[in-house]
């Protein structure tokens, strides 16, 4: 007679979702090795799986081209060890970024390097029909120049939306996206899968896989406003052209304001904090237990219109006073420090709320004036934290990673994410 383990049949495992977590557990382990690679008794011992298991996973892997051999590691008491690691090019995704006023498309491997991009101006209040054929068009014109077929691709753009159906909703200053299907407009038009998230959440996902993966958050001194890199390792664009332009251009080459070394004073895993973006309009993603907090209708984030001041400027969501207004406009009058000490109140509400180990900043404006923004938040954050006596102080304030294409290397990983068991199947 056949028992059944109760507590895995309650839990909703099954023997292929088992198998497929177990594998995502590998490919993760690998992922963070590099290209040093990893052994299989080091993969056992991680993952806690038999080395039996380890062996039939990483024989299907091998056999899918995910990973291969990458030498021989002494061993102690015994013959040399294999060791393997991914195979970055086994895989790709393309994360597109529509921002109000411009369209970004990268191209990432499994390790979520850029490999290849483009950025052209976009009008996102052309129409619907006129941006999900502009914006394929780019998809289309990047993967004829790389050569390769990719897993989908990952759409960030302004909110608010509803991420599982990929549906809009009346996106701030642009109500007519008001109930689109974009996902399925999109995936339609391409031919392959497309997942549909907000701006921040995407960009706040490619920090919390990548920065916590390979580390782009180490080195520096606490309390500056650091610099950061793109997500992941180096890669080679298919074709020269400079950044902006409509060609594809070399990702080692583009211009970004952050430099690359990562947020300062930050290494190890990000497993709780908060990424304020501050572009054409200002929003937030929250990571919380080492995951993109979304919320119960995946309308988490709308940070930017948190109303502060009753009697304030008007916003483009039909309130007033609402930071993302009160900060807008600081910024067109040339006020950068009281921009930053508004964005600071709000991030000081959200430290509050969400006791959050960590602020980053991200956004065309905070890039224009990244040391700015880095001291007028953390001014806000160290007196909050002086009045309530914090005895460990204010929560740190950095620059984020990513630079000007940190969001669309996060909408990658919208793709790349789930292979690794680090975000949504």
């Amino acid at each position: 007679m056949a028992y059944v383990n109760r507590t895995n049949a309650e839990s909703g495992a099954n023997l292929l979702a088992l198998r497929s977590h177990n594998a995502a557990l590998v490919l993760d382990l690998l992922r963070t090795a590099g290209e040093g690679g990893i052994s299989r008794l080091e993969l056992a011992e991680r993952t806690g799986l038999t080395p039996q298991a380890v062996s039939k996973i990483t024989a299907r892997l091998r056999a899918d081209g995910l990973v291969a051999e990458a030498g021989r590691r002494a061993s102690t008491g015994g013959k040399p060890r294999t060791v393997l690691r991914l195979v970055p090019e086994a895989g790709h995704a393309v994360g597109l970024h529509l921002d109000r006023d411009e369209v970004t498309v990268v191209l990432c491997d499994l390790t979520g390097a850029v490999v290849a991009e483009r950025r052209v101006p976009l009008d996102l209040g052309a129409g619907a029909e006129a941006v999900v054929e502009s914006a394929a068009g780019e998809v289309e014109a990047l993967l004829a120049g790389a050569g390769v077929s990719v897993l989908g691709v990952g759409v960030a753009l302004p909110g608010p939306l509803d991420h599982a159906r990929g549906v809009l909703h009346r996106v701030t200053g642009f109500p007519e996206w008001d109930g689109f299907p974009l996902r399925d407009a999109l995936a339609g038009r391409l031919g392959v899968p497309v997942v549909v998230d907000k701006d921040t959440n995407a960009a706040a996902l490619g920090i919390a896989v990548v920065g916590s993966g390979v580390g782009v958050l180490g080195g520096g001194a606490s309390g500056s406003a650091g610099s950061s890199g793109s997500a992941g390792a180096s890669g080679s664009a298919g074709s020269s052209g400079p950044a902006g332009s409509s060609g594809v251009s070399d990702p080692s080459s583009s211009s970004d304001p952050s430099g690359s070394s990562g947020p300062s004073g930050l290494s190890g895993p990000l497993e709780s904090f908060a990424y304020l973006h501050l572009g054409t309009g200002l929003g937030a993603g929250l990571v919380i237990g080492g995951g993109v907090h979304r919320g119960a209708r995946t309308g988490a984030g709308e940070f930017g219109h948190q109303v502060i001041q009753l009697d304030g400027p008007p916003c483009g969501c039909g309130n007033r006073g609402c930071i993302e207004a009160l900060c807008l406009a600081a910024v067109d009058r040339g006020a950068v420090g009281e921009a930053a000490r508004v964005l600071g109140v709000g991030a000081a509400n959200l430290v509050g709320l969400l006791d959050i180990d960590l602020v980053l900043l991200g956004g065309r404006t905070v890039a224009a004036h990244e040391e700015a923004f880095v001291r007028g938040v953390g001014a806000v954050l160290e007196e909050r934290a002086r009045l309530e006596g914090v005895d460990d102080g204010a929560i740190p304030v950095r620059v984020a990673p990513g630079g000007a294409r940190g969001v669309a290397e996060g909408a990658a990983q919208l793709l790349l994410a789930p292979l690794f068991g680090r975000g949504e199947d």
